[in-house]
This record gives C-alpha cells, sequence and structure tokens, in this order.
C-alpha cells in the first residue's frame, strides 16, 4: 500500500519512541485522550494541530526543536 503522505521527521521520532515503550498508535491515543486522526495528521504534517503536538512532545519527552 503506498501511503498518500510521506512521514514527517517528528512523525518518525513518535514511532520509534512509541516502539521503545512498547506502545501501539492506539494504546498512546486512549490513554493520553488524543484523538486518532490528530496523531496521524501530526505525524504526516497534514495539520499542525499546536495543542496536541505540544502534549505528544511533552509526554514522549521528544525534542522541541525537531522539524515539523
Amino acid at each position: 500500500m503506498v501511503r498518500k503522505r510521506p512521514i514527517s521527521p517528528l512523525g518518525w521520532a513518535i514511532k520509534k519512541r512509541l516502539a521503545e515503550l512498547q506502545m501501539d498508535q492506539r494504546e498512546f491515543c486512549q490513554r493520553y485522550h488524543i484523538p486518532e486522526n490528530r496523531l496521524g495528521d501530526i505525524m504526516t504534517n497534514a495539520r499542525k494541530a499546536t495543542k496536541y503536538r505540544n502534549r505528544i512532545v511533552e509526554i514522549l519527552n521528544l525534542e522541541r526543536n525537531r522539524d515539523s
């Protein structure tokens, strides 16, 4: 299956961190009350979603200055 939108550097960082925590995207979203579609939008840069982006970066302890 071909992706319509490529995953951003932040998206890859999120995927990597979730793998380190042995947590899938759905579980992460349910645990921290983040809409699944917002996480997907952030990972592909389809939408800024600053409110959720900042929460995700904080929860996963990612660098704040990572490329969008």
